[in-house]
């Protein structure tokens, strides 16, 4: 069964399904490149993330369909958006929600502990999915969501 990854604030990585929560050796990160954006101007952040929401994988739209048009619980999600030099993958700004998709090729990645402290540095929460659980446990995962955004 899915579940949602959550870095505490002691650093701690933890499994949350509806009914509990494991500690975990590591988290994985966002994307093949933690969604890191190259120095630029705007244009080029903007350029990059609509490239994303061009090219989104598998996985990505299984869950945007879940989430797109207020379609879960009426909260609004937006995908592939820019917030300072990173891409989160799905951003609910009315709870400060940060959805995140992961591939096994980012386990253990040092960039994405770097990413995840800058955005809890600017209030977001993140909760993190392997991309396996998305595609058996689609319900499990939207349910650790759902209770992320209550």
């Amino acid at each position: 069964e899915g579940g949602a990854r959550s870095v505490t604030d002691e650093g701690a990585v933890a499994t949350r399904s509806a009914s509990h929560i494991l500690p975990l050796a590591s988290a994985p990160s966002s994307a093949p490149s933690g969604h890191l954006l190259p120095r630029g101007e705007k244009e080029g952040k903007v350029a990059f993330a609509r490239h994303l929401r061009r090219n989104m994988t598998d996985v990505e739209v299984k869950l945007w369909q879940a989430l797109r048009g207020r379609r879960f619980e009426q909260f609004k999600f937006r995908r592939q958006v820019p917030i300072g030099k990173y891409i989160a993958d799905f951003v609910c700004f009315e709870k400060k929600l940060i959805v995140e998709l992961d591939g096994s090729q980012h386990q253990d990645s040092r960039r994405d502990e770097i990413r995840d402290a800058w955005l809890k540095s600017q209030n977001f929460r993140i909760l993190r999915f392997w991309n396996i659980d998305i595609n058996q446990a689609l319900d499990g995962s939207l349910l650790a969501i759902l209770d992320a955004l209550k």
